[in-house]
């Protein structure tokens, strides 16, 4: 079995803009010292999975496929560290347009990750910028991370 490391997108991946939706590809650029973290972790064995919560779609504020741009984009500035995301499961839904099973705190995206890549739950962490990042953790089995939002990483 593999070991994870979950990750909120906005605030732990790419800067939190005060509650505006990062759907820009100027709005893309890794946080300070995220490349350097993952490349460290990757070297202790561990895989990247993004867990995020994206409303701006449902809301009609950008589409599906300026999320897969933005995705996209990361994974790109990720690769001149070496490092790959193995997958990014988002949660387009938003409780007042349309009810769902994904959206953080719930842990269903992460217990499908889980699932779907042989994951370790008790091997694995999520690292969140917000409470639900850490309940959703907490849900599916693994340990949560809660972080300040825009910060730097060194170690889990």
């Amino acid at each position: 079995m593999q070991k994870a490391i979950f990750l909120d997108r906005d605030g732990v991946l790419i800067a939190e803009r005060d509650g505006a939706y990062n759907f820009e590809l100027k709005n893309s650029y890794l946080l300070p010292g995220i490349g350097l973290f993952l490349q460290e972790m990757a070297k202790q064995g561990y895989i990247f999975i993004v867990i995020t919560n994206q409303s701006g779609v449902s809301k009609g504020l950008y589409t599906l496929e300026n999320l897969e741009a933005m995705h996209q984009s990361i994974s790109e500035q990720l690769k001149s560290f070496g490092v790959e995301i193995a997958e990014y499961y988002a949660c387009p839904h938003f409780p007042a347009v349309s009810e769902c099973l994904c959206r953080k705190p719930k842990g269903l995206l992460i217990q499908k990750a889980v699932a779907r890549f042989g994951i370790d739950s008790k091997l694995s962490v999520m690292i969140g910028d917000r409470p639900r990042d850490i309940e959703a953790a907490n849900v599916a089995g693994v340990r949560g991370l809660l972080i300040e939002s825009n910060s730097v990483l060194k170690s889990i």
